[in-house]
């Protein structure tokens, strides 16, 4: 099933358009973001094709099916809550049941955790992006032997260190394992190439040591210490720096590296905003999606604050949430049988 299926089959119970444009967050490069509610036909419904969501493939175009909303409703979801709180100017289109969905009916105190953990995400997000962006990696992958060093005295060496000082190669190189010590081998030569030694690696794409049979009587020439772990660690950054590499928005990219504050200012823009959102809630009990403070959360985007100035200030709505949620005259958490009381007469009346 898709989005342009829902309008062509009258499926569609609520349209708006979110994001920037309902924040008052928008520029003239903003997109237009579309979310939606639908429901499905009766035999879909009550039969094995339950679809909770539909969405475009950009993804900027997204709809929730009736019960899976309220489900997200009483799950104080922001994005969800938001949407339900849509201006007038960005309602595209509200069918006469929707209206039995209050907004009074869902925010609760569960908001402290969703907005801000939300928040807490995103920020934990920025960090790894800031990370990418200040510490860019080589684009050619490491080997494990670039985590191998060989002790010397109260010191060590890097392994291909070792190697070039001594005129040796990697693939003469025979180990074992020491006993009651971790990523610890004796270090073997094989100056002849007559002993069958396996090398300290296999090959570059290898992820483990190769370990040989040493003969009797021969002498360890070191001792080589594996940072295995370190490299595990490596290769999952490496793999995660590739998919952004591919990945990442180059029009948001340039404008981080142009305001050289090297993180996601569009990111963090969103995060401050959400923690602004969540102390709206719990501090007057409502819910403007329209934003008051348009100029000072466009200067975040336009990265004008130091990234540590955020970060103090993200702690500081956080402290400031976790007072108003003591104060807050907010249940707890929704009403669920009220909820699924209207969701259950919502759908009697579209299936009736």
């Amino acid at each position: 099933m898709t989005i342009q299926h829902l309008k062509s089959q009258n499926l569609i119970l609520f349209e708006v358009i979110s994001g920037s444009k309902s924040f008052g967050l928008n520029t003239p490069t903003s997109d237009t973001d579309i979310k939606g509610v639908y429901y499905l036909p009766k035999e879909q419904f009550y039969g094995l094709h339950y679809i909770p969501q539909i969405s475009n493939e950009t993804n900027d175009e997204v709809y929730y099916e009736l019960g899976r909303f309220v489900e997200l409703l009483l799950k104080n979801n922001p994005n969800i809550l938001e949407i339900l709180a849509s201006p007038d100017d960005c309602i595209l289109y509200q069918h006469p049941l929707m209206e039995r969905l209050k907004l009074d009916d869902f925010l609760s105190k569960l908001c402290k955790d969703s907005f801000a953990g939300y928040a807490m995400t995103q920020i934990k997000k920025a960090r790894g992006l800031k990370k990418k962006i200040v510490n860019p990696m080589e684009q050619e992958k490491k080997s494990l032997l670039d985590f191998c060093y060989v002790l010397q005295g109260y010191d060590s060496v890097s392994l291909s260190s070792w190697l070039d000082a001594l005129g040796l190669v990697q693939e003469r190189c025979g180990l074992i394992n020491m006993p009651n010590s971790k990523g610890m081998y004796a270090l073997f030569y094989d100056e002849s190439a007559t002993l069958g030694y396996r090398g300290i690696v296999k090959n570059e794409l290898s992820n483990e040591v190769s370990l040989s049979s040493i003969p009797k009587g021969e002498k360890e020439v070191g001792y080589l210490s594996c940072n295995q772990d370190g490299y595990s660690k490596y290769c999952k950054e490496y793999k995660e720096y590739l998919e952004w590499m591919e990945k990442r928005n180059e029009e948001r990219y340039n404008t981080n590296q142009e305001h050289g504050k090297n993180y996601d200012s569009k990111n963090m823009m969103h995060t401050i905003r959400l923690l602004q959102t969540a102390e709206q809630i719990l501090s007057k009990g409502t819910l403007n999606v329209r934003v008051s403070n348009r100029e000072e959360l466009l200067s975040i985007k336009a990265g004008a604050m130091e990234y540590d100035d955020l970060l103090e200030m993200a702690d500081d709505l956080i402290a400031s949430i976790e007072k108003f949620y003591h104060t807050s005259i907010l249940p707890e958490s929704p009403d669920v049988e009220k909820a699924v009381g209207i969701l259950v007469g919502i759908r009697e009346e579209l299936y009736n």
